[in-house]
């Protein structure tokens, strides 16, 4: 009877200690798992502060970089409208100068001769004068002479035409344009009008559209 007692009193004891070991492995794991977890704690703690750090300046870094791309970008946009500014301009200036130099060109071919041609004005005056004095007598003595300055005026006046050169004549009773004529002088004429060319003394020439010389004419000073 004592050692039965004896043997219930040791698994009791066993079963005592088993548990008391089960109990203290329980809180050894637990006291292991909360050091882990306030380990953890603080060392998430002591990081934040860092990565918070380094997530601010990677924003303010990404944030500097797009400002500077929209600045360039800014800058980029107005050197390129300068540049297209610049190109219209020559364009342009370009165009310009080919409409003047095709301008000076021209006047050059129509007017580049306007000096020779007002100096040969008095060499058709000349001969006009002289086939207009001849008398009759005279064209029956010097017929061929004659008709040798006829031809020379005409082929004078071809040339003349062939540059452009286009002769400015008058009649008596035209209506006096001073834009073309040059008034000679002025004298009252009966049964004329103010105004009206009395008397022609050299016919006008013009060149292309400018005058070389006005035709120079007597007017009518009458009032009736």
């Amino acid at each position: 009877m004592a050692k039965e007692k004896t043997k219930t009193e040791k698994e009791a004891t066993d079963m005592d200690e088993l548990s008391n070991a089960e109990d203290q492995r329980r809180t050894e794991k637990k006291s292991c798992e909360a050091a882990d977890v306030n380990m953890r704690a603080s060392e998430v703690e002591q990081a934040d502060p860092a990565e918070e750090e380094t997530l601010e300046r990677t924003g303010d870094e990404d944030a500097g970089e797009a400002v500077e791309e929209v600045d360039e970008l800014g800058r980029l946009r107005a050197e390129r409208d300068g540049l297209q500014d610049k190109f219209m301009r020559a364009l342009a200036d370009a165009e310009n100068a080919r409409k003047r130099a095709r301008k000076d060109r021209a006047e050059a071919e129509n007017y580049g001769g306007s000096r020779l041609s007002r100096d040969l004005l008095p060499v058709f005056d000349n001969m006009k004068r002289a086939v207009e004095s001849v008398t009759d007598e005279q064209k029956e003595v010097a017929a061929p002479l004659i008709e040798g300055i006829e031809l020379t005026m005409r082929e004078l006046l071809n040339v003349f035409g062939k540059h452009g050169i286009r002769m400015i004549d008058p009649k008596i009773g035209d209506k006096f344009d001073p834009q073309k004529h040059e008034a000679m002088f002025e004298a009252p004429v009966p049964d004329t009008k103010s105004g009206e060319i009395i008397q022609v003394s050299a016919q006008g020439f013009m060149l292309h559209d400018r005058i070389l010389r006005p035709a120079q004419v007597g007017v009518s000073s009458s009032t009736s």
